[in-house]
């Protein structure tokens, strides 16, 4: 099993960390291997490269402007003294952004950028975005063809565009499944919520006879999936989970128990099915996957899994036969995928890179560091 933790070091530079969901309390459930430090965005290794983080007080609003007045008062008149706002989205920082684009906010802004920066076809609009986009420092990408895309509506120079080989916390799966010595994984399961494809999904799994448990929330943004579910008879063979806030380490036993993650997305323009995907990664099982061009990872050149094209209902049953079918080669898959997540996409090997942006951003030199 991977380290855990490295002994900090003296503090370098100091962060205000935002994210839209509860953090302190996620933070210490991760130092009892029952929250995966990639959904903190690395937060819990920064200190090992002597980045202090002030955790924002996360609190959740059904209205955007709620939020976005909470959160710019909590980032104006935090107390503590921090150097670097780094936040894992700009949802709810707009004003910040453009008080930065304005010389009005004098700290760097680093960003996760989940999609691709994109042109709007509203002039005004489009000028308005303009400014925003002056207002961030550094933008965090998934993939090259996120950063490509963006690089197309010269809103941002490359220098700002970092791609993040964002992966799995290795440690806390492995410390999953070694709670889990007796397991036997048998069948498929689809978690997530995001973006879901369930149609093809049902279609192709009711034309066969594998089991499949599905998890999913009754609905997420725009979809109703139990609408739309609930205009499918389904066979026995599938087993349909309705969550409603189920934790990751929960939901980590469920897949680790089963042979083959199955990931079926609508074709949106960002790395959806993406956790899922690094989850498989992490626990070394292989994935049927939606075709998506924005993920780094190449599924089918890493023999890794299988991927289908969007809305191919037989594309999903052909390789849902054959995964079933081959069962040696399906492991085989998930050697391969533990293996890229152990030498190129994991919760240390991008908390690094995180920590080397930061530290420059803010321009602390290199002679500084204890780390090349």
């Amino acid at each position: 099993m991977a380290e855990k933790k490295q002994a900090p070091l003296n503090t370098l530079l100091t962060i205000y960390f935002y994210h839209t969901r509860l953090t302190r309390e996620s933070y210490e459930e991760w130092k009892e291997y029952k929250f995966p430090g990639h959904i903190l965005y690395g937060l819990p290794l920064l200190e090992n490269y002597g980045i202090h983080s002030v955790m924002h007080k996360c609190k959740y609003f059904s209205s955007r402007l709620k939020l976005m007045f909470y959160a710019t008062k909590e980032i104006l008149f935090c107390k503590e003294k921090y150097d670097v706002l780094y936040a894992t989205s700009f949802r709810g920082i707009e004003p910040v952004i453009f008080l930065r684009a304005l010389g009005l906010y004098r700290k760097p802004i680093v960003i996760w950028h989940h999609t691709a920066v994109v042109t709007n076809p509203k002039p005004w609009r489009e000028q308005i975005s303009r400014l925003f986009y002056k207002g961030i420092d550094q933008m965090f990408l998934f993939s090259r063809k996120l950063i490509q895309d963006s690089q197309k509506t010269r809103k941002a120079p490359s220098h700002k565009l970092k791609l993040i080989h964002w992966g799995p916390d290795l440690p806390f799966y492995d410390h999953l499944l070694a709670e889990m010595p007796d397991r036997k994984p048998e069948g498929f399961i689809s978690t997530g919520k995001e973006n879901r494809d369930v149609d093809t999904l049902l279609q192709s799994f009711s034309a066969t006879n594998e089991e499949l448990d599905l998890y999913i929330a009754v609905s997420c943004g725009n979809i109703n999936y139990k609408k739309i579910l609930d205009r499918y008879s389904v066979p026995d063979s599938i087993h349909i989970h309705y969550t409603d806030g189920v934790i990751p380490y929960e939901l980590g036993k469920l897949v680790a128990r089963k042979s083959c993650i199955v990931i079926c997305c609508l074709d949106f323009p960002y790395t959806v099915g993406l956790t899922t995907l690094v989850e498989a990664f992490a626990l070394g099982i292989p994935v049927i996957c939606s075709r998506n061009p924005n993920f780094e990872i190449d599924i089918d050149k890493e023999g890794i899994g299988i991927t289908v094209e969007y809305n191919d209902v037989q594309g999903w049953i052909d390789a849902i036969r054959y995964i079933a079918d081959h069962p040696e080669e399906a492991r085989r898959m998930g050697e391969n995928a533990r293996k890229l997540a152990e030498e190129r996409f994991n919760l240390e090997i991008f908390s690094r890179e995180i920590a080397e942006s930061l530290l420059e951003i803010s321009n602390i030199s290199s002679k500084n560091r204890t780390f090349a």
